[in-house]
Order: structure tokens, then C-alpha cells, then sequence
């Protein structure tokens, strides 16, 4: 095979953002109140291209970042090891509260996980499904992954 097999298996930079554009699930830690790793799993959508997701505003996660920033992200696929790719973001969790925001990433996380077209931006959602969504949403805040760093692998490339 000869070189390094890590360097092999990396996806370029296009890969890892068709690869988190094509899923909808992201394992999420963050930091808890005694420095243990707190991890869930959400599903989010891709807000400028970045990794979103709305979450209550009290939620252990919410909390954790405010305290602390620090978050990792892990989007996964494959079952044999030779499918297996991925994709780990390292960074912090961004807070966004704005309304707006917390309708376009709701309206596209909701959508994704039902199989729909996520909507366009800019483009204005039906007034009855916003207002439904607005409704379910208002307890909750956007989380946005502002990555530092992105380690991938695609074993399909070995």
C-alpha cells in the first residue's frame, strides 16, 4: 500500500462537508460541571455549513457550554471496517438565540429527519408550519459548531 495509510484514508476538505451534508445524526460532547464528558446524540443540520442544532435552552449541553465552550463533534458512518468513515470536529459550541436562526435550523432539522427538501434560505416557510414551529421551538436555543480542527477517515479508500 506504502505510505502513511492515515493520510490515505483522509477525506479533503469537499469530502468531509458533501459527507455532513448527506447525514442528519451528530455525537456531541461537551465539557460537565465536574470535567467529565457529557455525550448525546442530535440531530442537525448544516447552517452556512457549519453543524446545527436547537436544544432546550436548560439542557445539561447548554448549560455545559456556557460554562465552557469546548465541544467535539463525531459524524460517523459504515458498519464493516471497510466502510467505516467519519469525521470528528473539534471546537466550540457557539449559543444562538436569535429567532430567526432558531426557525431556519428547526424548519431544516425537521425536514431532514421527516426525508423532506430542507428549505432554501431566504426563501419564507408556510406562515401555519412556522408558526407550529415557532411554537414547539420556544423553549430552545441553536448550537452551532465553529470547528478548530477536523480529523476524517474513509476506509472506502484504502
Amino acid at each position: 500500500m506504502g505510505g502513511n495509510k492515515r493520510e490515505q484514508i483522509k477525506m479533503t476538505p469537499e469530502e468531509v462537508a458533501d459527507f455532513l451534508a448527506a447525514s442528519f445524526k451528530v455525537q456531541v460532547a461537551t465539557i460537565g460541571p465536574k470535567g467529565e464528558p457529557h455525550l448525546v446524540t442530535m440531530f442537525y443540520a448544516l447552517l452556512d455549513g457549519k453543524i446545527a442544532f436547537t436544544t432546550y435552552r436548560k439542557s445539561q449541553k447548554v448549560q455545559n457550554l456556557r460554562r465552557n465552550p469546548t465541544m467535539t463533534c463525531l459524524v460517523e458512518d459504515g458498519v464493516e471496517y471497510g466502510e467505516l468513515r467519519g469525521a470528528v470536529l473539534y471546537g466550540t459550541g457557539r449559543i444562538v438565540e436569535d429567532p430567526d436562526v432558531r426557525l431556519r435550523v428547526g424548519a431544516a432539522v425537521g425536514a431532514r429527519m421527516a426525508g423532506l427538501p430542507v428549505p432554501e434560505p431566504g426563501r419564507p416557510l408556510d406562515a401555519e408550519f412556522a408558526a407550529g414551529l415557532e411554537r414547539s421551538l420556544a423553549k430552545r436555543v441553536v448550537v452551532v459548531m465553529e470547528p478548530d480542527r477536523v480529523v476524517s477517515w474513509d476506509h472506502r479508500k484504502a
